[in-house]
């Protein structure tokens, strides 16, 4: 029987924490009508799928809730576009910030054909996400757009799945075409070449100079975005272009909590999942990515992708003969130590052992106010679901109180950061080496030895010489 109970314990342990590892399942779905989320029903179906416990909720809706008793109601807020000006008391940007900064991941879906609500631009500016004053925008692009639906508006562009944002970035959404150049053979093992993501009716962004942002999708150098209400002939206001149009935008806050844009709703569309487009000047079809591609940003968002964990952290004393006790409290300066961090990825349903990109490094430093080392932590173990980094250093010359600090922040990737506070004291009275072994006090042993030997000379020469016989002589004069 206690065996039983044991073994049900561990099993509600262990979903517990398969539930906390990618941060929850509730799932919030904002929809102008809830009848709306058949438009969506692949997408949805697909969340569902990987295990998402999705509500439905309108923005007016008076259960609506994202807190009840000072706690997140729901772990993930899916907002898709909506008719409103604003989207009532319950999504106010307050609201949508409080629930940021509770570690709540959001996925907003734009429209080019719908004007973005009041409370969104307020929410967007907070995070230096900018859209275009009169909140609505268009992006359109006259040599990149499908030839079968786009062929006056060249608004459905259809751009290349994109790459890594930096060489020293983990990648997540590059996608490779599973299907054929005509169109056939889609679901094969082996990728047959580059695919194509369908944007269509799309609002761009532009994005500030906050190391929290970063792009997932560019426009290409030929798009602009402009607002589709201008019924001149010529535009010459533009909000944006090139590649200052962001086209799907994430910020990663401190707290690691996820905050994605998707400039285009209809790509999440079932319209828009597997279908078939002509680029202007080809004379093949291709099917979309779009279902690759959201399934990518929303695993992403959702903390089904890209979750760092710290499995345990260690440091000893790396010296023969002496206690090599794990974490010690207190060091001893110039002490040979070692460091090491286990660290494991959360990918899609397990975890995995995280590996650094190929210019990317993973470093220690060892700090009072400012770093005396900063080391590479380099790859010593891996196991089938972790690796471990360490590094071995010799301590400063210098006492006080320091920190073993490893603080890992990069684009798309959960932050790290582990602290762990030790103390360096000097050198103890019997710990100081003793001067005989010291080449550079040899000759100062030498002085002393000379000294003392000349002293005790002169003392033997003193007792032992005889003094001169002078009363003898007085006696006989």
């Amino acid at each position: 029987m206690r065996s039983l109970v044991s073994f049900l314990l561990l099993v509600l342990a262990a979903a517990v924490q398969a539930i906390s590892s990618n941060g929850g399942n509730r799932l919030l779905v904002i929809l102008e009508d809830v009848s709306e989320k058949d438009g969506y029903s692949k997408f949805l179906g697909d969340l569902e799928g990987r295990g998402f416990d999705i509500a439905y909720e309108t923005p007016k809706s008076e259960s609506l809730r994202l807190f009840h008793l000072g706690e997140r109601s729901y772990d993930h807020v899916l907002l898709l576009p909506t008719k409103s000006k604003g989207l009532g008391p319950n999504l106010t940007p307050s609201i949508l910030l409080q629930f940021v900064n509770a570690e709540g991941n959001v996925l907003l879906a734009l429209s080019g054909s719908l004007a973005v609500p009041s409370s969104i631009v307020s929410t967007l500016l907070e995070l230096d996400i900018h859209l275009p004053t009169d909140r609505q925008g268009l992006v359109v692009d006259h040599f990149n757009y499908d030839a079968a639906s786009a062929s006056e508006k060249h608004d459905v562009l259809l751009l290349p799945s994109p790459g890594p944002l930096r060489s020293d970035c983990k990648d997540y959404f590059s996608l490779l075409s599973t299907a054929a150049p005509d169109g056939s053979a889609r679901g094969g093992k082996t990728p047959a070449g580059p695919g194509v993501v369908a944007f269509p009716s799309g609002v761009g962004q532009t994005l500030g100079h906050g190391a929290l942002l970063s792009p997932i999708l560019r426009a290409p150098s030929t798009a602009y975005s402009y607002n589709p209400k201008d019924e001149s002939e010529s535009v010459d206001d533009l909000f944006a272009s090139g590649a200052q149009l962001s086209l799907v935008s994430t910020l990663q806050a401190r707290n690691s909590a996820r905050f994605t844009v998707v400039g285009s709703a209809d790509m999440l569309s079932d319209k828009w999942f597997d279908a078939k487009v002509k680029k202007v000047g080809e004379k093949t079809a291709v099917q979309t990515l779009n279902r690759e591609f959201a399934k990518a940003v929303s695993g992403w968002t959702f903390n089904e992708i890209g979750v760092l964990r710290v499995n345990w952290v260690e440091h000893h004393l790396n010296e023969e003969g002496l206690s090599n006790a794990s974490n010690p409290k207190i060091y001893r300066i110039k002490n040979d130590v070692t460091y090491s961090i286990s660290l494991s990825e959360y990918s899609w349903d397990k975890y995995i052992p995280f590996t650094l990109p190929e210019n990317d490094e993973l470093q220690l430093e060892f700090s009072m106010l400012s770093p005396f080392h900063r080391l590479k932590l380099n790859p010593t173990i891996s196991s089938e679901d972790s690796t471990t980094y360490s590094v071995s250093f010799k301590l400063p010359d210098q006492h006080g109180i320091f920190n073993f600090l490893v603080n890992y922040k990069r684009p798309f990737v959960s932050n790290v950061f582990e602290k762990n506070t030790v103390s360096v004291r000097h050198f103890a009275h019997d710990e100081w080496p003793r001067s005989f072994v010291i080449s550079g006090a040899w000759p100062w042993i030498a002085g002393i030895g000379v000294t003392i030997s000349g002293w005790l000379a002169f003392c033997a020469v003193w007792l032992y010489s005889a003094p001169p016989a002078t009363g003898e002589s007085k006696k006989k004069q």
